[in-house]
């Protein structure tokens, strides 16, 4: 516990950020000091006008009724003889709250002397407390700040009425850090006149200027993803998100960057500067969860190498503490169907074990006691969610892919009763046991083929739902095996829920999802003839992609796995609308929510639900990893203990290659054609299997040349 005291103004802010202040002395010599903190919101924490850690936006996004984690931060050597701790607070995510408290702020500054003894300095009624210079800082609607005023602090700080400390728990996920900065690509002057900044690269972050400034002058940015037909500023996908940039100068030269909010962009519209716009002025800061790269792929095709960046990118913009939907409009939420279908792209392109850990354990805190999972974790409901299919079975997938991926027991151990509360939810709210029937889903979301504007299509809930029914309960039984559990009951329900689906649906599928469902999830006892259907129905809707969020990641794998791998290549490849090369033609730098988020004739999908940064169809990303390189995972030896490769090239590329830094060392696939024959490259840091052109062959850890 903190010897400290949860503090907030002694008077009303208004909108205005409050700046809390402490001044003492240090008499000793100091051996180390560790700044613990948190806040109910946002906050940014001091020394002696140096930054306390490079935590932005902390202290994260948790479940805030049941968790919420505490940074400690070393600051032995801000410390001087006469010190100044100021801590910013801001609302952040807080604020998204049914029943938000009052923004607080909690800290204890511990400093330990080479003399034995210790000081506790902790937040309390002494502290101060100033309206500062951030006028207005909101995590949709952006930030007013002045740098014209100097804030006076002649107010103190009074206690919280709730001065509880019982959900504070320690840094449990990644801390979200600045990553990479953008120069400015190009200035452009639009038809309308507008002056626009192009940073070449749609992202998440905020912008940092430099101006030399009179006194009162006033700087303001707006903030956009796209251009529209005419090549005009648009943000109208913004929706109520109004991501405003404003900023009074004082006198003199001047750098500013906000730091307790974020946008999401790739242009930027100047609409005041008391100087000369030129490009070395402003910088885009790139913010996300601090994740290590372990991923990557390249090819020879130009087009399929920015897919990549594309997924790597929507990866960055959207894995800020949680793993959102989007970055830029008035959302901003971990949607748990986008974060399942992405998981196993998402771990392989980085190391996100601890990321998703922290997540999971906000989605165990969240889950009802009658085992439902809300549609995005943390929730913010006001009311009961209605609990969808492929949406709530994040908390078996997530976990079990965590595992596959990186050997980790404890995230099973910790999510198994989980998983069986959401399947004994499944099994009693459905109206025919053994599939689920009659609930109310997101099914395959955005799919293709129904009226225009439409968010869901022609494929049936109650497919979508026995479906992921039948691989949730399949994951639980994994589990409880690994873990030593008796499932023998799950055993039984999954068989009794194949023979269900294959007893109601009888192999009559209608759309490509539908096929898709019965293949992934093995509810047929006929799946080449279900997977040459589908191939036929591709082929007669002019070999185009026509499924949604749920029914993507899986069409590419079933397709190759029952022998079609050629139509996979086709439909990665294809570059015309609908496909995943679509959005790149039409320039785009990051994965789009819509496959046509920008129409063939320059028309932009209605801005109700329209972002240009949205990671869940660069799920094709494993598909890349796991047939074209095939690299993939062994379930009894997880982690990357051992791997199977078995790589599939295809003639309308000269190479491709891929590797993966995982737990147990590099993996890389690479392969290219030469003489009229293909040739392999593998290399392994374990033992191995690939299977290359059919034949299978063991491998020792080195590198294979085939």
């Amino acid at each position: 516990m903190l010897k400290a005291n949860w503090i907030l103004p002694g008077y009303k802010m208004s909108k205005v950020c409050p700046l809390f202040r402490k001044d003492f002395s240090v008499n000793k010599d100091v051996a180390s000091a560790t700044l613990y903190v948190t806040a109910r919101g946002v906050y940014e924490a001091t020394l002696n006008g140096q930054r306390a850690g490079d935590f932005i936006m902390a202290p994260g996004w948790t479940s805030y009724h049941n968790r919420l984690q505490v940074q400690a931060y070393d600051v032995t050597n801000l410390l001087q003889k006469e010190n100044t701790m100021l801590i910013h607070l801001a609302e952040g995510w807080f604020r998204r709250l049914k029943d938000p408290k009052p923004k607080a702020v909690i800290a204890e500054l511990r400093i330990s002397y080479t003399d034995g003894t210790v000081q506790s300095i902790g937040t309390d009624e002494s502290w101060l407390v100033a309206k500062s210079n951030l006028r207005f800082c909101h995590l949709y609607d952006g930030i007013k700040y002045n740098a014209a005023r100097t804030p006076v602090f002649k107010y103190k700080a009074k206690t919280a009425e709730d001065n509880s400390q019982a959900l504070l728990i320690s840094q449990e996920g990644e801390t979200v850090k600045e990553q990479e900065r953008l120069a400015v690509k190009d200035i452009i002057i639009t038809p309308k006149g507008e002056t626009v900044l192009d940073f070449g690269q749609n992202m998440t972050g905020y912008l940092e200027f430099t101006v030399e400034a009179k006194k009162g002058d006033k700087v303001s940015f707006s903030f956009a993803e796209i251009l529209d037909k005419d090549g005009n500023f648009y943000n109208k996908n913004y929706r109520k998100a109004k991501a405003i940039y404003k900023y009074t100068c004082k006198d003199g030269l001047q750098t500013y960057k906000p730091n307790l909010t974020f946008y999401g962009f790739r242009y930027v519209r100047v609409d005041s500067y008391p100087a000369e716009i030129k490009g070395e002025s402003f910088t885009a800061i790139v913010l996300h969860s601090d994740m290590k790269r372990t991923g990557y792929i390249e090819s020879s095709d130009p087009m399929l190498n920015q897919l990549f960046s594309n997924i790597i990118w929507g990866q960055k913009g959207n894995f800020l503490d949680i793993p959102t939907d989007c970055p830029q409009r008035d959302e901003r939420l971990g949607w748990t169907g986008d974060a399942q279908v992405f998981v196993r792209t998402a771990s392989y392109n980085y190391d996100v074990l601890k990321f998703f850990k922290k997540w999971l354990n906000d989605m165990k805190a969240e889950q009802y006691e009658d085992g439902g999972v809300p549609d995005f974790i943390p929730s913010i409901y006001p009311r009961k969610p209605k609990f969808s299919t492929a949406w709530a079975d994040a908390v078996a997938i997530c976990p079990w892919q965590c595992y596959l991926t990186y050997g980790d027991k404890e995230i099973l151990e910790n999510l198994f009763e989980p998983v069986c509360k959401w399947v004994d939810y499944i099994s009693h709210k459905t109206t025919k046991p053994n599939l689920w029937l009659g609930g109310n889903h997101y099914a395959d979301w955005l799919e293709l083929g129904g009226k225009y504007g439409e968010f869901k299509g022609p494929t049936r809930d109650d497919i979508v739902a026995s479906a992921y029914y039948s691989g949730t309960v399949n994951i639980l039984v994994k589990m409880g095996k690994v873990l030593g559990r008796d499932v023998s009951e799950y055993e039984e329900l999954h068989k009794n829920i194949r023979a269900a689906f294959i007893e109601e649906f009888r192999d009559d599928f209608r759309t490509q999802t539908e096929h898709i469902m019965a293949l992934q999830f093995e509810l047929t006892d006929k799946p080449q003839t279900v997977a040459d259907s589908l191939a036929t129905l591709i082929h007669k809707q002019g070999d185009m992609i026509q499924t949604g969020f749920v029914g993507t990641p899986y069409i590419l794998h079933v397709l190759s796995r029952y022998g079609h791998t050629e139509l996979a290549y086709t439909l990665l490849l294809k570059k015309d609308y609908p496909s995943w090369l679509y959005p790149v033609s039409k320039g785009a730098t990051t994965v789009w929510e819509h496959w046509d988020g920008i129409k063939p004739n320059g028309d932009i999908w209605p801005a109700k639900m329209n972002s240009f940064n949205h990671y869940a169809y660069g799920a094709v990303g494993d598909w890349m990893y796991g047939v074209m390189a095939g690299i993939n995972t062994v379930e009894d030896a997880p982690g990357f203990a051992k791997v199977h490769f078995a790589p599939t090239p295809d003639s309308r590329l000269d190479w491709f290659r891929a590797e993966i830094d995982t737990t147990n060392g590099k993996v890389s696939s690479r392969w290219w054609h030469e003489n009229g024959k293909v040739h392999y490259e593998i290399s392994t840091p374990v033992e191995a299997v690939a299977v290359i052109e059919g034949k299978t062959h063991k491998l020792s850890p080195g590198t294979h040349i085939f």
